[in-house]
């Protein structure tokens, strides 16, 4: 079992940037392979990014690509998504993931934070 915990969010105008964190609890964190994933009201929730258990491999949505970076620390058991030029269409509630490999698919994590929410206003 893993618990997740992420941190970080608020409100922030367009353009500007926020760094989240999501801190990992219970089986080794080295273990999973991490993802963001996202949820704006009415909306599915969809693959924002993912990074591999050494962190040498990500992904990442179009949507977010040369704006958002994903890193993580084994060390501190935690995974980070560093969030530039933001636009008001990435507001919505940002869930961190661990799983066995890093895909884009929300189906193929096992694990789940309760959220975190963004807002950017315009």
């Amino acid at each position: 079992q893993v618990q997740l915990v992420e941190s970080g969010g608020g409100l922030v105008q367009a353009g500007g940037s926020l760094r989240l964190s999501c801190a990992a609890s219970g089986r080794p964190f080295s273990s999973y392979a991490m993802g963001w994933f996202r949820q704006a009201p009415g909306k599915e929730r969809e693959f924002v990014a993912a990074i591999s258990i050494s962190g040498g491999i990500t992904y990442y949505s179009n949507s977010v690509k040369g704006r958002f970076t994903i890193s993580r620390d084994n060390a501190k058991n935690t995974v980070y998504l560093q969030m530039n030029s933001l636009k008001p269409e990435d507001t919505a509630v940002y869930y961190c993931a661990a799983g066995g490999r890093p895909t884009t698919s929300k189906t193929a994590y096992n694990y789940w934070g309760q959220g975190t929410q963004v807002t950017v206003s315009s």
